[in-house]
């Protein structure tokens, strides 16, 4: 009986030992789930990935509303308590715009100044390399709750994974008289640029909490996010903030009417005006009393773009990069076969006598030399050098400038990239009436296997899209931990320099480096587009 009690009493024990043990592991998970940073305590969750941290709807500035809207991002207010930080935040305003953007925030709202972070790292002391992501759309579209850019995949090969919001069309790039005589500046305009440079100080403040590395972050963006990364590369204000920089199909290396570029303050301010006088505000007060709902309607026609402001931009980027004067970074960027293949189906079919004409339309006296860098004997070729002008003219000849500008002006290494793959897509699926799988390895195409997300959507993914996914999210993150994208198991990446003969990496079905094609091309357009220009 005795016995019988003790393996009773020693049951009991066991029982609430394992309980206890139960306790304390789970209470260490929830103090792993906390984490503080400058602005108070907050509270994430774990990912589908328990091993990954999850921190969604960050404040990092205060809600730019009411007399903060069209001012640079201010601190946010300390709060007392831990925060829950489990939801994306509001995405910035905006109206819809691409129908391929599928979000999972509430909605939008001018109080959208939040980002997210996902670690795998299990203390603060592990000092991982920080990736953060700048989403596209054209400077009036996207938000960070995209699920083809969820950083939960990405953060598990070893990466710190952060993506912002920021400001978009009028609110984010709106400049006016009242704005730069009231800016400690004298600038206006820029305002989504500085919620980037924003959110990256506190990156700079905060993400050791997390168990990033502030000394070694890389920061990453495709279209608006890309020109965006080549911006913030060349404005002062980002200096040091950053140690390398990824683009994906754009950069900020227009000039004049002939590409789209940054616009002087001047006429920036003059569209401001131009668009106030049209709904009828005659001050600064009346512009921000207009609720934000009625602003983005009134707004819509009108086409809101990053100026130079002599604050953030000081001159222009292509100045700037000439001069030497951007960040001396490793660079890595490149563009999709296909980027504006869109332009084969948007108005009639491409011939080799429309071609001809569009062709003169658009490079007048020149175009006889042009000419010749666009075949168009049969109609076969007519319609590839239809997409290829389209393309160069779209995204893909500002990315060639930069990645050669870097060169020249910088110190550092630059590397380059082809992507060539086709997603697969759903059944039935289009962009207006056109079958998506005809658009090819389109623009944006490559965002979900850099986020190596290819599940956010059904589609009838092959084995090869699994493997040029795991390939190129692994190129990013290599290149995020040293500068160098190459690494066990991939094939090798040349730099893109005199040295390797200009190498460009194809990523698609076969992986591998070829020398750069068409610089010539290039190089014809580059003297167009930079030679005189006319309003």
């Amino acid at each position: 009986m005795n016995c019988q009690e003790g393996v009773c009493r020693s049951g009991r024990h066991y029982g609430l030992l394992v309980i206890a043990m139960v306790l304390f592991q789970a209470s260490g998970v929830c103090a792993s789930l906390r984490v503080k940073i400058d602005s108070g305590m907050i509270r994430g969750k774990a990912g589908v990935n328990p091993a990954i941290r999850v921190f969604e709807g960050i404040p990092f500035a205060a809600p730019p509303v009411g007399k903060l809207r069209w001012r640079a991002p201010q601190p946010v207010r300390p709060w007392k308590g831990v925060r829950k930080t489990v939801a994306f935040g509001p995405r910035c305003m905006q109206r819809r715009v691409y129908s391929d953007m599928v979000f999972r925030d509430p909605g939008p709202s001018e109080d959208c100044l939040y980002l997210n972070v996902w670690t795998p790292a299990t203390s603060a002391s592990e000092n991982l390399p920080v990736m953060v992501w700048i989403y596209g759309g054209g400077f009036v579209a996207g938000s960070t709750s995209e699920a083809r850019q969820d950083g939960e995949n990405l953060a598990r090969k070893g990466v710190v994974v952060v993506s912002m919001n920021y400001r978009l069309g009028i609110f984010g790039f709106f400049s006016y008289p009242e704005l730069t005589k009231d800016s400690p500046h004298h600038a206006s305009g820029n305002y989504g640029l500085m919620d980037q440079i924003a959110a990256l100080r506190w990156v700079r403040k905060n993400i050791a909490a997390f168990g990033g590395d502030p000394n070694n972050v890389t920061i990453f963006g495709e279209s608006a996010g890309a020109f965006s990364v080549s911006a913030v590369m060349a404005s002062p204000r980002a200096q040091g903030l950053f140690q390398k920089a990824i683009g994906e199909s754009g950069a900020f290396m227009g000039s004049g009417p002939r590409l789209h570029g940054a616009e002087p303050l001047a006429k920036s301010e003059q569209a401001g005006e131009k668009f106030a006088k049209s709904i009828g505000a005659t001050s600064l007060a009346q512009l921000r009393a207009i609720p934000a709902s009625k602003l983005l309607q009134e707004a819509a026609k009108t086409n809101f773009w990053p100026n130079i402001d002599g604050y953030v931009l000081p001159q222009n980027v292509v100045a700037i990069y000439a001069e030497g004067k951007q960040s001396h970074v490793p660079l890595l960027a490149g563009w999709n076969k296909d980027e504006a293949s869109f332009a084969l189906f948007s108005g009639k079919r491409p011939t080799p006598e429309s071609l001809v004409k569009g062709i003169k339309s658009r490079f007048g006296p020149e175009a006889g030399e042009a000419l010749k860098f666009y075949p168009h004997s049969t109609e076969a070729e007519a319609r590839k050098s239809t997409e290829d002008l389209a393309s160069e003219f779209f995204t893909v000849y500002d990315t060639w400038k930069w990645l050669n500008m870097q060169n020249k002006t910088g110190d550092s290494p630059v590397y380059r990239y082809l992507f060539t793959r086709t997603p697969p897509e759903p059944p039935g699926a289009m962009s207006g009436k056109v079958p998506l799988v005809k658009l090819g390895a389109r623009h944006s195409a490559e965002i979900p296997y850099v986020f190596q997300d290819l599940k956010w959507k059904k589609a009838p993914w092959e084995p090869v899209d699994f493997r040029i996914s795991d390939q190129m999210s692994s190129y990013w993150v290599n290149f995020a931990k040293t500068g160098n994208p190459n690494g066990p198991g991939l094939p090798k990446w040349p730099r893109y320099d005199a040295n390797d003969h200009y190498q460009v990496l194809v990523i698609g079905t076969h992986t591998l480096a070829r020398p750069a094609e068409h610089r010539a091309r290039f190089e014809f357009l580059d003297s167009f587009i930079t030679g005189p220009q006319t309003n």
